[in-house]
């Protein structure tokens, strides 16, 4: 006899996966992935934007120590110079490493070098640019070292790719 509760099986299409569904997985994978490329880029240029911060902030304390080493000269403006000026647009003093310098001419190759590494051949800061101005009595200097960051603003918004976006660090000090 033949048993009728028992039903044959039919065939069912749920073994494995469909290709709608490996292609609907593909996308939301990509889509992960592409957002953490996103996160990589923003994570990569914060990064480039605090080590100039950060080479921009050593640089205005080196200019600093240099005028405490010769605070003479620093007090009466020997240290002086424009946020414009660069190293083609002044003389060379010469090296104080080779000679005794004069505390005079040790102001004016402090300040050179000090343009050089902002801003020269092997300078640390894109478009680096720096100015020293000393004031009042007692004597106050106030340091300011400029760069472009447009590479990392232009990544978080604060301006447009191509335009230039300077950034600074201002260091005032009782000499």
């Amino acid at each position: 006899m033949k048993n009728h509760s028992q039903r044959t099986p039919h065939p069912r299409r749920s073994r494995g996966f469909t290709l709608i569904e490996v292609l609907v997985s593909l996308v939301v994978l990509s889509i992960g992935l592409l957002g953490i490329g996103k996160l990589v880029l923003f994570s990569a240029r914060a990064n480039d934007s605090a080590y100039l911060r950060g080479q921009a902030t050593e640089l205005a304390y080196e200019i600093l120590d240099n005028m405490r080493a010769n605070r003479t000269i620093a007090r009466a403006h020997g240290y002086d110079t424009p946020l414009t000026a660069n190293t083609g647009n002044m003389a060379n003093p010469g090296s104080c490493y080779a000679a005794n310098c004069a505390p005079a001419t040790l102001g004016l190759y402090d300040v050179y070098t000090w343009k050089a590494h902002l801003n020269g051949p092997n300078g640390l800061l894109p478009s680096g640019q720096g100015s020293v101005v000393t004031a009042g009595v007692p004597t106050t200097a106030t340091i300011t070292v400029q760069w472009d960051d447009a590479a990392a603003q232009s990544t978080f918004g604060g301006s447009q790719v191509g335009t230039q976006a300077f950034e600074s660090v201002v260091l005032e000090t009782i000499l």
